[in-house]
């Protein structure tokens, strides 16, 4: 199909666009060939009319279908150019916030300027094992992929990491390096991974700084070997540097920093160990402050100081050399702020004393003066003579700067070398990985030396890389056997050679560097002369002559000549560096030690970067007669060499790609810059590889693949048996030209946009068959919707018809009815008005009348009150009237008598001055007396008559107010004033009328108080009234709160139950991960000893090398070895003798707990020895007193004294005899013991010897004791017995002896009789006897062999008893014979039992025998005369013996313990003998072994069994622990055991559901709760094994089975891949599905259910096993792009469905399973809903509960459309969701563990076999234990 056929209408197409490179429209119609205008239509709404180029004629880039955008590898895209790869790029950053995208081999990286949750060590274990293309891209897949080249290939892998200053290198190969030390681990305890992991923040300290474009930004690079040993295991790493950038260290630009490690320093500057530097601020010093940006946002200085030192110190940097280091550091700042004075145009000074200089000359350890001198001359050397010359201001600077700058590059490569020391292995490397972080290509504004050292670097790794696409193109068309044309591709070769060539730019360089007068203008001149016009790369800038062009693979970059000189020798002055070197700081002449750089003397300006080597590419021998200037490499020289040899380390390995892109330049996260974009794609070479795949095939399917896609495209005939063929049929029919495809061997190969022409067809067909599916659905939906239409509205009027009919009759029937109703209510209704009109009259006139006359009474009543009011009023009046007058009159009367007083007054005073009037007066002053004497009693009188007045009024009005009390104060002052002063009662009388005024108010106020009492009255009932209101609505409220708090109540308890609920919900949720944790504690310690062993096996291993004359031991000598060690004091006392038969060869160490043990008995015995001490003092006493009462008595006789010394006699031998056999007994112990525990001088040996010692003469002093208090019993005996009977006792005894010596002489006899008879038969029989006889001689030999252990034991019993107290003694003899009794009666047991057997079977015999022998008989019995039947004897009639009751016990002996754990444990096999078993029959034999060590009270053996047995469970599990059948066996026969051991504890908790038999059976002499305990532990870690087990088992099958294969076929299609090939969905012969995953889980269940395992167990189990289903499953969901669509989310659900079904079958719906599969049914649910509307958000919220909102948000960006008919998620609708679960309290962790193990019970079940019933098969090889 033509190009042009594809530009139809609505097709959609690029255009180019100055704002965002690259714009999308549409064609309004179609092209033709010819048209010079295309009609698009833009997405923001606009129509435009595109030119096409006259010249060529090239159509603007179609654009790729909606399918496609999105893909994870570039490569898949069926239109491969620049806008579909920036499209496809901005669309994953943006909106599925995807920073990784595939690009063929390349991974593109770009930065998103923010933490993003996907580098956990979950995400690591996720992409571990996995192949490239079945993940989402990561570093994590690249990384991976290179571990896995270099384990399948044996091949070297590099992994080249490049991009532009702040694009995330660093990052990016710090991760990388993380993975390779997370999955490959160290190959020692040395911790290497974490020190390859610990070298980033040293190196990122002194090599990284802040810029305008990144706050970390490496200013060198770097190449990392991480090696490995054969196991693919770290070992260790080194280091390889680049072109470090020295010019920061002096001088930064605005808003950048130096280096990180200064500004460290000066954060730290107050801690103690740092105030030698002498340091501050860091914009106190010259060198720090000049970027004005000190300090980066986030980042805090002092505590990546402690992280660099803990680097440090993780590396083995010791502290000195820390300090050191930081003495350097320190000098150069201070160094850059020595400043100098100028003293003319030539010369300058540093002023005297100068404080910066003498820090820096104290803190390096220099001479101050020489120094300062160095600093400000230099030295000239001529052919003759040598001179010292003053320098400038200028000049001085910059040698300070120069020196400064040499001190740094020479520390920056002392730490690398001491970094790679410490990275280095003594292990020889077997292969390595190295990760390479250099500069991507550069261009500024002014590009000057850096930038052409960076640039040059670049363009050789871009022809390496392109060499390499080249190669795997190349590799791909062979494999597949597909001719194949010369890709045409972009060679840099000629641009490499205009740089490094002879005469290229370097070389020039080089030469004008060599030159005396050598300039910038002359090199440029050169330059020019050399290249232009002769070289099409190399071009001139029009408006310079000190600048240069160079094409490179990139862009054009101009490069500023200006500097190239100075900055390519890299120089300092000689004499500065002597100074250094003669410093008393020993470091400083470390770093000056390998300088082989010549010193040049005549110039000090440097800046640039230098390059930082391992080792020399090329050392040379120097010859003696070269100077220092033959010596000295260039910059440009070295890095040249550098990169020669980078390239050659690169080329001998397998590169790996990853390119970093710098979205924007303002670090804003997650924005997408499409010009920046567009400029590092270029540079980077992404757009190379495009084009090199799209020059070729590009699109790759599968032949099946292809025939899964677009069978759609296919009729039935076209479809053949041979896929290939089909496929082939099919193309040449849909594509005519046959060059736009290739048929290789496995894979149909596709030029590019043909996939996009078979998608148009796919989704055309597809279209055309859903619209006629849409017409033939539509048209039948329409018919039958018209004829149930039709049919009901037949129905309709036939229901509306009769309906009506049914309505006219009503009608008729109503009418009728209506008439005769209103012919009678008429009549009513007439009637009734009637009524009540005259009933309405009467009422009127009863009203009015009644109206009248109520008038004319109030008109009566209304007269007479108005006559009497009239009364009242006139006399009032009438009154008022006369006060009035009285009043007047009673004044006028006053007045006039007033005047007249007055007058009278006067002619008084005219007549008081006559003589005459004196006399007048004498005469009557008598009489005026008497009747002032009588006027003042008529006063007195009345004053009396008011007093009581007054008091009246006073008792009256007292109490009513407070202001009368005053006023009759007042009045009784008055009244005494007036009898004191009669002149006084004219006043009195005016107050007593003020008074009565008073009493006038008083009354008033008193009415108008009343009348205020009764409004208070009135007001105080109101307010009870309304009180009782209130307490009436009080009580209502009341009831209404007792309601509300009984509700309360309620719900509170309900609350506090919900609460509870919880809270036991949260305890249980405790309980768990307390349990969860102590199980993974026992799970790290199972781990740890698993270690041990094998490291205590290697080491026995390395240790123990054979010798010539050492014997081979068995192999199951060790087994009972053990790494629990269950015993007691009496056990380890009991095993010392055992361990004396080992061969004296092994060395045992001497036993502290053995030795304690011994200092603890030790104390005991002397303990007792005091008690017997006082006693025996006692007795003493006791003797003395009876000897005193002997002697008093007066005759002694002899037979007493006699008898007691024959005691005497007698305990002196025994005591001889024992005190030979304690001596034999130390001879014994010093003989077999252990030579270091037992050795005389050891501490234990003088333990036991002090012990032995003490006892023994304690037991001499009882035994004195014991003779004493014997002949005094005897004493007695003699006095109570008469002498007669005496010597007929001892006559009886005689007797007695001689009848028992004539039996023993009898008994002789008839042996000497029977053994002359046995040896006539032995001479007869000798020779076929022989064989029979060697074996009666060895089991006799066994015998004699079991007789001596026997013997040992009891020397070692005697031995023991000896060393305890006689009561003890006693006690243990005793112990020890009933034990003796017990194993013969159980030995006579056996015998009998097998005796039983054989009586029984010839029994049997005998009844056959006996019927046959009867026939004979009956037939001869007529022969027999009856004589002869008298005289026969009669025949014996057998007796039947009764069957025996077994006890549930098994007996064994003690040396058959390890072939019974042999038989028994180690060697059964579960797919062999065990599988026709009773389930858990070993635990059964094994708890019955118990039970009779138990009966026998023998703590040793019970302890001996289980930890045999318990040691032997763990050697069978660690070398079968990957056996499924094999774990769980033993898991199922650990649990039986536990069960056991609780049900027949005795303790009541287990004894409730036991018979009363199995009640018998308990144990009854121990406790073994600590072993029970022992035992669950032991169960929990084979549980955990179980896991691992079945994880290993089903962990290759759950993606396949779960997500890749299609259970429903035709469901989900398959869409285009890239270069990297997922795995197919089409199950092949080796392929996993879910018939597998439910095989192995039946064949798992069965194997279970099989052995016995307790059904709560199982379902604990299967629990497990679901959650690691589903959280794998979701895992690789949640990390795989193609599998987030519609049709996958409904296959995850057939298979969750077919999941749960299994449940059912197998009855565990109750055991947890399916709710662990919740969180992938949920995301199922989630691929499946609508996700458009707000609704749809809620929905989601609520139904996605067990999903995290990391998860959720990841699925909705990884929703992916198979087929153009689906919708993508929109950008808003995430967010809607992100703003809606943003309060949703979950963990941020993106991933499930996989790796969680829920904590596992054992719930208690007893079981109901009896012991007494079990048999043991003879397939078990157990004939040696018995049942007892």
């Amino acid at each position: 199909m033509a190009a042009s056929e594809l530009y139809t209408k609505f097709a959609r197409v690029w255009i180019p666009d100055p704002e965002e490179v690259w714009k999308s429209a549409e064609l309004l119609k179609d092209y033709k060939p010819g048209d010079k205008v295309l009609l698009l239509h833009l997405e923001e709404g606009k129509d435009l009319e595109y030119r096409l180029d006259p010249k060529t004629k090239e159509l603007p880039h179609l654009r790729n279908p909606d399918i496609l955008v999105g893909e994870n590898d570039l490569t898949a895209l069926s239109y491969l150019h620049e806008p579909a790869v920036l499209h496809n790029l901005r669309v994953r950053f943006i909106d599925s916030k995807l920073i990784y995208t595939y690009c063929g081999i390349v991974l593109v990286a770009i930065n998103p300027y923010e933490q993003l949750p996907i580098y956990g060590e979950d995400i690591i274990n996720a992409y571990s094992g996995q192949n490239m293309g079945d993940m989402d891209p990561h570093i994590f897949a690249v990384a991976e992929e290179a571990y896995k080249q270099m384990a399948r290939d044996e091949r070297n892998q590099s992994i080249i990491v490049s991009g532009e200053s702040g694009a995330g290198k660093t990052v990016s190969a710090k991760y990388a390096m993380r993975y390779f030390a997370t999955v490959s681990g160290s190959a020692s305890e040395a911790n290497v991974e974490e020190k390859v992991l610990a070298s980033n923040p040293i190196m990122e300290s002194i090599g990284n700084a802040k810029t305008t474009r990144n706050d970390n930004s490496s200013r060198f690079g770097k190449y990392i070997e991480i090696g490995f040993d054969k196991r693919y295991r770290i070992i260790g790493a080194n280091m390889r540097t680049y072109l470090l950038e020295k010019s920061r260290v002096v001088f930064q630009a605005e808003e950048e920093r130096n280096y990180h490690i200064f500004y460290q320093l000066c954060a730290s500057a107050k801690l103690p160990e740092f105030k030698m530097l002498r340091l501050g601020n860091a914009n106190n010093f010259h060198y720090t402050k000049q970027g004005g940006s000190p300090v980066i946002e986030g980042v805090d200085d002092t505590k990546e100081m402690a992280h660099t030192r803990q680097a440090c110190t993780l590396l083995g940097i010791s502290e000195s050399y820390q300090m050191g280091i930081f003495r350097i550091l320190a000098g150069i700042l201070h160094l850059g702020n020595v400043a100098f004075t100028s003293r003319d145009s030539d010369s300058c000074a540093i002023p005297p004393k100068h404080e910066p200089l003498s820090i820096f000359s104290d803190l390096m350890g220099v001479d101050y003066e020489e120094m300062c001198h160095w600093l400000c001359h230099r030295k000239l050397a001529t052919a003759t003579e040598t001179y010292i010359k003053p320098i400038s201001k200028l000049q001085a600077t910059n040698a300070r700067d120069a020196l400064a700058k040499h001190i740094y590059a020479k520390l920056f490569s002392w730490i690398v070398d001491h970094v790679n020391q410490a990275l280095h292995s003594a292990v020889k490397q077997h292969s390595f990985i190295g990760v390479l972080d250099i500069y991507g290509f550069e261009t500024f504004e002014i590009n000057s030396f850096e930038q052409f050292c960076i640039n040059y670097a670049n363009e050789k790794l871009q022809q390496q890389f392109n060499m390499h696409v080249f190669k795997l193109e190349q590799e791909e068309y062979m494999k597949e056997q597909i001719p194949w044309t010369l890709i045409d591709f972009y060679d840099n070769q000629p641009c490499i050679n205009l740089i490094e060539s002879k005469l290229g730019i370097l070389d020039l360089l080089d030469e004008e560097c060599k030159m005396p007068k050598g300039t910038d203008d002359t090199w440029a001149q050169k330059l020019y002369n050399t290249h232009l016009n002769k070289c099409a790369l190399f071009e001139k800038p029009r408006l310079s002559n000190k600048a240069f062009i160079i094409q490179h693979f990139a862009d054009k970059v101009e490069y500023q000549c200006e500097g190239f000189l100075e900055k390519n020798k890299d120089t300092v002055f000689e004499e500065q560096i002597k100074v250094l070197k003669s410093s008393k700081f020993k470091m400083l002449p470390e770093l000056f030690q390998d300088d082989e750089k010549a010193i040049s003397p005549t110039s000090a300006t440097s800046s640039g970067r230098t390059p930082l080597t391992r080792t020399p590419v090329k050392p040379t021998k120097g010859r003696p007669g070269q100077t220092a200037k033959e010596h000295k490499k260039t910059v440009g020289h070295q890095f040249r060499n550098s990169l020669h040899l980078l390239m050659e380390t690169l080329n001998a390995t397998t590169p790996h790609y990853v390119r970093c892109i710098k979205p924007n330049d303002f670090k804003f996260p997650f924005t997408f810059d499409e010009k920046r974009a567009v400029q590092q794609l270029r540079a980077c070479g992404v757009l190379e590889t495009i084009r090199i795949s799209a020059a070729g095939f590009p699109s790759r399917w599968t032949y099946q693949e292809f025939f899964s896609r677009y069978r759609v495209l296919m009729k039935q005939k076209d479809v053949l048996s041979d896929r290939k063929q089909t496929c082939k049929n099919v193309l040449e029919k849909l594509i005519l030209d046959k060059d736009k495809y290739q048929f290789g061997k496995t894979k149909i190969f596709f030029r590019a946009g043909q996939v996009a022409y078979l998608e148009k067809l796919r989704a055309d067909k597809l279209r055309a068959a859903c619209i006629r599916i849409q017409k033939t659905i539509r048209g039948w939906l329409l018919r039958k919707k018209y004829l149930r239409v039709r049919k009901a509205a037949i129905v309709v009027q036939r229901y509306v018809r009769g309906y009506q009919a049914r309505c006219y009759a009503k009608f008729l029937r109503r009418t009728k009815a209506a008439t005769i109703i209103q012919k009678f209510w008429r009549m009513y209704i007439v009637r009734k008005r009637y009524k009540i009109r005259r009933s309405a009259t009467i009422v009127l006139q009863s009203y009015l009348r009644g109206y009248l006359a109520r008038n004319r009474y109030r008109k009566m009543l209304r007269e007479h009150k108005a006559v009497i009011i009239q009364k009242w009023v006139r006399g009032w009046v009438a009154r008022t009237h006369y006060k009035r007058s009285t009043h007047a009159i009673i004044y006028l009367q006053c007045c006039f008598r007033r005047m007249m007083a007055k007058r009278e007054l006067k002619k008084l005073k005219i007549e008081a001055r006559s003589v005459e009037r004196y006399k007048k007066l004498h005469i009557g002053m008598e009489n005026k007396i008497m009747q002032l004497q009588r006027k003042v009693d008529e006063q007195n009188k009345d004053y009396k008559c008011l007093m009581e007045k007054l008091t009246n009024l006073e008792g009256i009005y007292n109490s009513e107010t407070e202001k009368l009390r005053s006023d009759l104060e007042r009045l009784q002052l008055s009244e005494e004033e007036a009898k004191i002063a009669t002149g006084r009662v004219l006043s009195l009388q005016e107050e007593i009328a003020k008074l009565r005024k008073d009493l006038e108010q008083t009354q008033s106020e008193k009415k108008s108080i009343e009348e205020r009492a009764d409004r208070y009255k009135q007001e105080t009932e109101q307010l009870v009234s309304n009180l009782k209101e209130e307490n009436t609505l009080l009580k209502q409220e009341k009831e209404a709160l007792n309601h509300l708090i009984v509700e309360q109540a309620k719900e509170m308890t309900e609350t506090m139950e919900k609460k509870l609920v919880e809270e036991t919900k949260q305890l249980e949720l405790d309980l768990n991960d307390e349990r969860l944790r102590y199980q993974n504690l026992l799970n790290e310690f199972s781990r740890l000893e698993e270690r041990y062993d094998d490291l205590k096996e290697e080491m026995t291993l390395m240790v123990n090398v054979p010798k010539p004359g050492h014997k081979r031991t068995d192999s199951t000598h060790s087994s009972n070895e053990s790494e629990y060690t269950f015993s007691s004091e009496i056990a380890e006392t009991e095993d010392m003798p055992l361990r004396t038969e080992e061969p004296s060869e092994k060395k045992v160490p001497l036993d502290m707990s053995l030795f304690l043990k011994l200092q603890k008995r030790v104390t005991e015995l002397e303990q007792e020895k005091q008690v017997m001490q006082d006693e025996l003092d006692r007795k003493e006493e006791q003797v003395l007193r009876s000897k005193a009462k002997e002697e008093e008595r007066p005759q002694i006789r002899g037979a007493e004294l006699e008898y007691e010394s024959l005691k005497r006699q007698e305990l002196e031998s025994e005591n001889k005899k024992l005190k030979n056999e304690l001596n034999e007994l130390r001879k014994a112990l010093s003989e077999k013991s252990a030579p270091e525990v037992t050795a005389p001088g050891a501490p234990a040996y003088r333990v036991l010897m002090e012990q032995l010692t003490s006892v023994s003469e304690e037991l001499d002093v009882r035994k004195e004791e014991v003779l004493i208090l014997r002949s005094q019993l005897v004493s007695q005996k003699e006095a109570i017995q008469p002498k007669d009977d005496k010597n007929t006792m001892t006559d009886s005894t005689i007797l007695l002896e001689d009848v028992q010596k004539m039996k023993d002489k009898g008994e002789i006899a008839q042996a000497y009789i029977g053994l002359k008879e046995t040896n006539r038969l032995l001479e007869s029989q000798l020779q076929s006897q022989k064989r029979s006889h060697e074996n009666e001689a060895e089991a006799l030999r066994g015998e004699i062999q079991s007789l001596k252990e026997e013997n040992n034991r009891q020397q070692q019993l005697l031995a023991q008893n000896l060393q305890l107290p006689p009561e003890a003694r006693i006690e243990a003899s005793l112990q020890h014979e009933i034990t003796r009794l017990t194993n013969e009666n159980l030995d006579l047991m056996e015998q009998l039992e097998k005796q039983d057997k054989t009586v029984r079977k010839l029994k049997k015999q005998l009844k056959v025998f006996a019927k046959k022998i009867g026939e004979l008989e009956v037939g001869q019995m007529e022969n027999i005369s009856p004589g002869q039947i008298i005289d026969e004897p009669i025949r014996p009639v057998n007796i039947p013996r009764k069957e025996k009751d077994f006890q549930g016990m098994l007996e064994y002996k003690k040396e058959d313990e390890q072939k019974l754990v042999k038989n028994l444990i180690l060697e059964l096999k579960p797919r062999g003998v065990a599988v026709n078993l009773i389930p858990g029959l070993p635990a059964y034999i094994l708890f019955m072994c118990v039970r009779h060590a138990d009966y026998l009270n023998d703590d040793q053996k019970v302890r001996s069994l289980l930890t045999s047995t318990i040691n032997s469970i763990k050697k069978v599990l660690k070398k079968r622990g990957d056996d499924f059948e094999t774990v769980s066996f033993w898991l199922s026969n650990t649990c039986r055991f536990l069960h056991c051991l609780k049900q027949y504890s005795g303790e009541e908790g287990f004894m409730k559901h036991n018979t009363s038999r199995q009640n018998e059976h308990c144990l009854t002499n121990f406790d073994l709760a600590e072993y029970r305990q022992v035992l669950s532990d032991l169960a929990i870690q084979i549980y955990q094994q179980l896991v691992r087990v079945l994880e290993n088992i089903l962990q290759p099958m759950i993606v396949s089975g779960m997500l890749e294969h299609e259970t429903i076929q035709g469901v989900s299609g398959v869409k285009p891949t890239g270069l990297r090939k997922r795995t197919s969905s089409i199950a092949d012969e080796g392929t996993y599905t879910l018939d597998s995953i439910l095989r192995q889980l039946n064949s798992f269940h069965s194997v279970m259910c099989q052995h016995g395992m307790d059904p709560e167990l199982i379902k604990q189990v299967v629990k497990q096993m679901f959650y690691i289903v589903g959280a794998v499953t979701l895992n690789n969901l949640l990390l795989r792009k193609d599998m987030c669509s519609w049709s996958k989310g409904m296959q995850i659900r057939y298979n969750v469905s077919q999941l749960e079904e299994w449940l059912r079958d197998k009855n565990l719906m109750n055991s947890g399973a399916k709710e662990t599969l919740e969180p992938l049914i949920q995301a199922a649910q989630l691929l499946q809903v609508k996700k458009k509307t707000d609704d749809d958000a809620e929905a989601i919220c609520s139904m996605c509960s067990a999903l995290t909102t990391a998860q959720i948000v990841k699925v909705l960006n990884l929703y992916t459309p198979v087929n153009e008919f689906e919708e993508r998620v929109s950008v808003s609708f995430i967010r809607t969701i992100q703003m809606r679960l943003r309060d949703r309290k979950d963990s941020p962790q993106l991933l499930m563990d996989a790796k969680h193990i829920f904590p596992v019970t054992f719930p208690f079940n007893p079981s109901s076999l009896a012991l007494e019933t079990i048999q043991i098969p003879a397939s078990l090889g157990l004939g040696f234990i018995s049942r007892v």
